[in-house]
């Protein structure tokens, strides 16, 4: 890991640089495979399932035998922990539902919103050194809550033709029906226009590698909608001399051994501290069975030495983490002052590992900065907010001629016009 002491001001940018992710290079070669899977279908698809995945699939749907034969495939303490999970998940989402309000802005004008579900959406759960089947419930379940009619998943397949059992099961306990043995670019190409078994769908949601990250951006320039730019996931620890280097270690590294792109980033105000982590870094990764994935990592993760607690955090803010762990003895005050974060883990006792599986929050959030100007998945990303207004005669002659005015004022006779002629029908009283 990168060790740094005080750095000025005139180096955080350069300093929480993230891994350069440069998936404008790959747009040529991920633009042919969508036109590909765009023209050609399902076919298209299987011979790029053959190409990537190296499995010959006879179809691409899950059949619903295989949800029976997954089920019986995974340890009941595994079903019990994903039911736990999913269970705390709904219950979070299920607060963040939309109360509309109808407001009266002036007498005989009324106007207010109305929360509908997208009606077919596309989940994305990526394969690869991973079964992240917690991603199945962090989309599934609120999609399921939202109200969505039409719910397509598509996952790689293992080398055996299979959808990974938790994977499976995962997608059951969420309400999910409909798996697709389908991953890559290949798959937001489905999603996005749709084949004869995979069905078009309005937005996409789900995380990946560099070519689905560009896919998803081709695709959603104009044809579909998706939930977010992406990138390597991160996580910051901010902590203070109280804070134990075990648990930061450990959480430092169970952000390195999502892949080689991640990144963790220490920002402390103990210079003791940095020293104990680096050295229980050392001593936790030698036991990771991931640890070439987590080494690899570590090369772009920073423990980084501050003055105090004010800089600590104004350099938080500007780094704009997608995981955020607050170590500090005033760990709630501090958090009152961090704007820029995805989601904040706050005391000793409260790893990223929650919100990845268990605690109810999600766990898809803006990386890359993004969280400056984004939201995590919420029940919302599911939604869309219709207006209505109404307007009554006493209404209309209060605001029609201000209406008019306007609408001349920008030459739009026609828009003008479209109020006077209610105006004349209503006969406002002088």
């Amino acid at each position: 890991m990168i060790l740094t002491d005080y750095p000025e001001r005139t180096q955080w940018l350069e300093l929480l640089k993230r891994p350069v992710m440069n998936t404008e290079s790959l747009f040529g070669t991920v633009r042919d495979i969508i036109d590909q899977v765009k023209t050609g279908g399902d076919e298209a698809v299987l011979r790029y399932e053959l190409q990537f995945d190296k499995v010959n699939l006879p179809t691409l749907a899950v059949l619903p035998e295989e949800f029976d034969e997954a089920e019986n495939q995974i340890s009941e303490g595994l079903k019990k922990a994903i039911r736990l999970a999913a269970e705390n998940i709904a219950a979070f989402h299920s607060a963040q539902r939309f109360a509309g309000v109808k407001v009266e802005t002036q007498p005989g004008v009324t106007c207010w919103q109305k929360a509908v579900p997208i009606e077919k959406v596309g989940l994305y759960v990526p394969g690869g050194t991973a079964p992240l089947f917690s991603t199945v419930l962090m989309l599934a379940v609120p999609a399921r809550i939202a109200g969505c009619r039409e719910v397509v998943l598509c996952t790689p397949p293992l080398r055996d033709g299979k959808v990974h059992p938790a994977v499976l099961f995962a997608a059951r306990v969420a309400g999910v029906r409909r798996v697709f043995k389908v991953g890559g670019v290949q798959a937001i190409a489905a999603m996005a226009y749709g084949t004869e078994s995979i069905p078009k769908v309005y937005k996409i949601f789900g995380p990946g590698n560099q070519y689905v990250t560009a896919a998803k951006q081709l695709v959603g320039l104009r044809d579909v909608a998706i939930d977010m730019p992406a990138g390597p996931s991160e996580v910051e620890v901010l902590a203070d001399g109280t804070a134990n280097p075990v648990f930061v270690a450990a959480d430092l590294l169970s952000q390195a051994e999502h892949g080689v792109d991640s990144q963790a980033v220490l920002i402390t105000t103990s210079k003791g501290l940095q020293q104990a982590v680096k050295a229980e870094v050392e001593r936790q990764l030698a036991l990771l069975p991931r640890k070439e994935i987590a080494a690899k990592s570590l090369a772009n993760s920073k423990l980084i030495v501050v003055k105090d607690m004010e800089e600590a955090i104004e350099m938080t803010n500007v780094y704009a983490p997608e995981h955020l762990i607050v170590e500090t003895a005033d760990y709630l005050s501090v958090a009152e002052r961090i704007v820029n974060a995805g989601s904040v883990f706050l005391g000793a006792l409260t790893p990223e590992s929650a919100g990845d599986y268990a605690s109810g929050t999600n766990h898809t959030l803006p990386t890359n900065g993004y969280a400056k100007a984004y939201s995590g998945v919420s029940l919302d990303s599911f939604m869309r907010k219709m207006t209505f207004q109404e307007i009554k005669p006493e209404g209309l002659c209060g605001i029609g001629p201000a209406i008019e005015v306007m609408a001349a004022g920008e030459s739009l006779d026609g828009h003008k016009n479209a109020i006077t002629v209610r105006l004349s029908a209503v006969q406002c009283n002088q």
